[in-house]
């Protein structure tokens, strides 16, 4: 059913539902638009009202290829909304639910588009806070780029800014997608434009994996894990890519790179990528493992990726890591068993293909086979030192004889 957005819009067909708001599709003096209707209870907040009318202009004045543009703010009664350019296309997100992970080259192509469109923003004063798959745009109407990618568009500027506030949020709640968040929101500090580069980072690493560094489990054990672990290699991409991927999850924010140089960056790693099929890892799996085998091997020495423990990090370099994770968010304290995070504690570990599963019955069966090989082994050992003893021992006695000495030795079963 249509309705009208103040005086010059109508809203026409819902197109999707966000944490948000809605977006409708609409209509305006020049075609077709995107129109994101805010929540009632947003739309009734008089100071919510009052800081959307004071960003009208940073986000009017966004004009980038890689963003998708606001052209309108509409405050009318309860209505409060933004009228975006309409993508003709999906998200990112319903890309990677079909296809789990993309192809590094195509992953690369989209990740180095939404840096552009973050340095534009950044270099006008506006930081994001909530990239994730959900708000970049893959126009599918637009040419083909590097490993057949679609133009991607970030959207949902100031969204996030918008409705944060101290009243709103108290203590008790954080702006944001957990599994993107970077560590120092987490620790109450301001947002720069690093947290962007983060969530980038995060965005890039779950296209190439499929599942996200430090996702998993309750929200509190998430979130500590972005401010205590340290993140998973994956095997198969250059090692040029995996490191700027680490300069950009680095937890002291001055360690990353701009967008702009994360943009340029990513370009020119394309060509080492072209043909190169998405990455063969398995995702983490939240069964448990024994509590003796928790941080235990789970793939063959020869596997490309074998489980390892994680060592804390500090939040500042040169800092001692902090053991406490009662301090490590600002959400309420998360019970013990909500910080484990699942048996094993730890983010997750990708698995190479046809490593056995933690906790399974191939993972148990293969840690039986070591401890018979150690033992079978320590038992040869001791009975070899224990013969050489022996025989030293009566070979140094000065009243045995030669013949004695020969006759000493063990009879033959």
């Amino acid at each position: 059913m249509a309705r009208k957005i103040g005086s010059r819009y109508t809203a026409n067909q819902i197109l999707g539902r966000g944490s948000a708001g809605t977006v409708w599709l609409g209509e305006g003096p020049e075609g077709p638009v995107a129109i994101k209707l805010l929540r009632e209870d947003l739309a009734s907040d008089q100071e919510l009202v009052g800081r959307f009318v004071q960003e009208r202009t940073a986000l009017l004045g966004l004009d980038h290829p890689h963003v998708v543009s606001v052209r309108d703010l509409v405050v009318d009664g309860n209505d409060l909304a933004l009228v975006m350019d309409l993508v003709r296309g999906t998200d990112l997100r319903t890309r990677l639910d079909r296809e789990r992970r993309l192809a590094p080259e195509a992953a690369v192509a989209i990740v180095a588009d939404v840096a552009d469109g973050l340095a534009a923003a950044h270099a006008a004063g506006v930081v994001h806070r909530d990239v994730k798959p959900e708000n970049v745009l893959l126009d599918m109407q637009g040419p083909l780029g590097p490993g057949g990618s679609h133009p991607a568009l970030l959207t949902d500027f100031g969204v996030a800014k918008l409705i944060d506030s101290p009243r709103r949020t108290r203590a008790t709640k954080i702006i944001g997608t957990p599994d993107y968040l970077a560590p120092e929101i987490i620790e109450g500090l301001p947002p720069r434009a690093a947290v962007d580069i983060y969530a980038l980072a995060t965005v890039l690493y779950e296209l190439l994996a499929g599942f996200t560094p430090f996702g998993g489990g309750h929200p509190g054990a998430v979130l500590r894990r972005h401010v205590t672990e340290t993140v998973v290699p994956l095997p198969g991409i250059p090692e040029e890519l995996w490191q700027l991927i680490v300069q950009c999850l680095a937890k002291a924010p001055a360690s990353r790179l701009r967008a702009s140089e994360l943009g340029a960056r990513l370009r020119e790693q394309l060509p080492l990528l072209a043909g190169m099929p998405p990455l063969d890892v398995d995702s983490p799996d939240s069964e448990a493992a024994e509590p003796d085998e928790a941080y235990e091997e789970t793939a063959e020495p020869s596997a490309p990726v074998a489980r390892q423990r994680r060592g804390a990090v500090p939040l500042v370099p040169g800092a001692a890591p902090d053991s406490n994770r009662d301090t490590h968010t600002s959400m309420r304290v998360p019970a013990p068993d909500e910080l484990a995070g699942g048996a094993r504690g730890t983010a997750r570990a990708p698995r190479a293909t046809g490593a056995p599963r933690p906790g399974s019955a191939r993972h148990r069966a293969s840690a039986r086979r070591r401890r018979i090989t150690l033992g079978v082994a320590g038992a040869v050992l001791v009975a070899a030192i224990g013969v050489g003893t022996w025989i030293a021992v009566s070979g140094d006695d000065a009243d045995a004889t030669p013949q004695d000495t020969k006759n000493s030795a063990p009879a033959s079963p």
